[in-house]
């Protein structure tokens, strides 16, 4: 394990494992907020899943009342997820349970170190998103963006 990339993938699955919740409904629920109502076929290709497996996910955040499926505003022939108001609740306390915790991870660090580090993790996801033909959206509504700046 002395090449640099072998310590890379070996922190970064050790990162998986602070993970507490199912990440899913945390990642679909941040992606529809971002990118406003989304049908199964968008999120299929924002995600490179089968619609089989976003089924699944998506019918847990619907039985939950995380997200609702309603028809395209815009008269397209699929329906589109939504996030409801309980959804909206869940993610803004996933987020800040998330942000507590780099909070309290971070605390010795400087901020021109995390400030680093955050530039690094977002070069580090770019090029995974660039290389996958995937890019996750930075701007808009609910990005960490918006938040940094008050909106």
């Amino acid at each position: 394990m002395d090449k640099p990339t072998h310590l890379i993938e070996y922190e970064t699955m050790l990162l998986g494992q602070h993970r507490h919740l199912d990440r899913s409904a945390y990642i679909l629920l941040s992606r529809i907020r971002m990118e406003g109502m989304m049908s199964i076929g968008q999120l299929s290709e924002a995600f490179g899943l089968d619609v089989s497996t976003l089924n699944r996910h998506t019918s847990a955040l619907l039985r939950d009342g995380l997200a609702e499926r309603i028809a395209d505003p815009g008269g397209g022939i699929a329906r589109k997820f939504r996030l409801t108001e309980e959804g909206e609740r869940f993610l803004e306390a996933e987020r800040a349970r998330n942000l507590y915790g780099l909070d309290k991870v971070l605390a010795g660090w400087t901020a021109d170190e995390v400030a680093a580090f955050a530039a690094y993790l977002k070069r580090f996801n770019t090029d995974i998103e660039r290389l996958g033909g995937r890019p996750w959206p930075r701007h808009g509504r609910g990005s960490p963006q918006d938040s940094a700046a008050g909106v």
